[in-house]
């Protein structure tokens, strides 16, 4: 395996845990709309999917005028309670503390827009020290489409052989081996069981593995 120089990662799914306030902000939406909430459990696995997935998949069928509505609502109600009842996963601050130790700059790649994504940094007080932050409207193109990846390598100053990208869905996974990263999937995210499905269950990790990878790799490198 070539050296890992820098890692990037997903957001929702990889490194934090947002199903809980994003279906809360989808039962607030049902609830306006009369209809009972919905378990968190059952709809977390369209949570990597954005906005437009969850109502997709949470609210009843409609036209494209109440789409766009219901759309707007969902993302200024989010926007306001986006850090309620998230929070970053078991391992995630001991694997960020681990790449600051082998001096390893790492960045976000997500889909999640700018104005949504730097908040949620600040709030679960990871944004000080994250290298780069490339969001879902920073260019016309989102993941899978590598064009963001390749963008984050860039800012880092990393070539995409020696970046590490880590992602719970399909996309993260098509967008880093597309850009021509070294890839990992995470084995408990919201894009698991399309990961398992695809030949990815082999492959997959928690947090503190990857970690403990991370510095297995520094070490023999160095």
């Amino acid at each position: 395996m070539n050296r890992i120089r820098a890692v990037l990662f997903d957001l929702d799914g990889t490194l934090l845990d947002s199903a809980p306030d994003l279906v809360a902000t989808l039962n607030w939406l049902r609830a306006s709309e009369g209809l009972a909430a919905l378990p968190v459990d059952e709809m977390s696995c369209h949570v990597s999917r954005g906005a437009a997935g969850l109502l997709n998949a949470g609210m009843p069928a409609c036209d494209i005028q109440q789409f766009d509505q219901w759309k707007s609502q969902f993302l200024d109600r989010y926007a306001k309670y986006s850090y309620q009842e998230s929070s970053l996963y078991r391992g995630a601050t001991e694997l960020l503390s681990q790449l600051a130790q082998c001096a390893i700059p790492w960045g976000i790649v997500t889909n999640k827009v700018e104005s949504l994504t730097v908040p949620i940094l600040r709030a679960a007080g990871i944004n000080a020290n994250v290298s780069c932050v490339i969001c879902g409207d920073t260019l016309r193109k989102s993941k899978p489409d590598p064009a963001p990846v390749r963008l984050a390598c860039d800012i880092l100053k990393i070539p995409a052989r020696n970046t590490l990208f880590v992602g719970d869905d399909i996309r993260d996974i098509q967008a880093g081996r597309a850009a021509g990263t070294m890839t990992a999937a995470v084995s408990y995210g919201y894009g698991s069981g399309e990961l398992r499905a695809n030949g990815w269950a082999q492959s997959s990790y928690q947090l503190n593995e990857l970690a403990d990878l991370t510095k297995q790799i520094v070490s023999e490198s160095s």
